[in-house]
């Protein structure tokens, strides 16, 4: 599989986990200690990873048949390092994801997400 390929199954295992609320795989797809930044309600949001979770579950999983909207619209490897730009939904919200990951001990997982909500 190629670098990209397997940055983009990541990508599709954090969306998969985002609309499906499956805690998972999103802690299959973020390091542990990933960040989660943007603004939300007019103020800035800093994530931990647990947070992030937290939120997503608490939102719960989309209804059944749902099918996740997931638009890479750039990718960029170079390496052990990758940037990701993702258009997602999440709860009804449309969002631009920029997406960092690293290849650690083999495995690519996103260290970090900055965020835009379209209004």
């Amino acid at each position: 599989m190629s670098e990209e390929r397997a940055v983009q199954a990541v990508i599709h295992l954090y969306v998969d986990g985002m609309t499906y609320a499956h805690e998972a795989a999103l802690r299959k797809a973020f390091h542990p200690k990933a960040c989660i930044i943007g603004n939300y309600d007019g103020a800035v949001e800093w994530l931990s990873l647990e947070d992030f979770i937290g939120a997503v579950t608490s939102e719960g999983a989309a209804p059944a048949g749902t099918q996740p909207l997931i638009q890479i619209e750039a990718l960029d490897v170079t390496g052990d390092a990758a940037t990701v730009k993702v258009v997602d939904e999440f709860a009804g919200m449309r969002f631009s994801d920029y997406l960092s990951l690293l290849k650690i001990e083999g495995r690519w997982m996103i260290v970090n997400k900055l965020y835009h909500l379209h209004s």
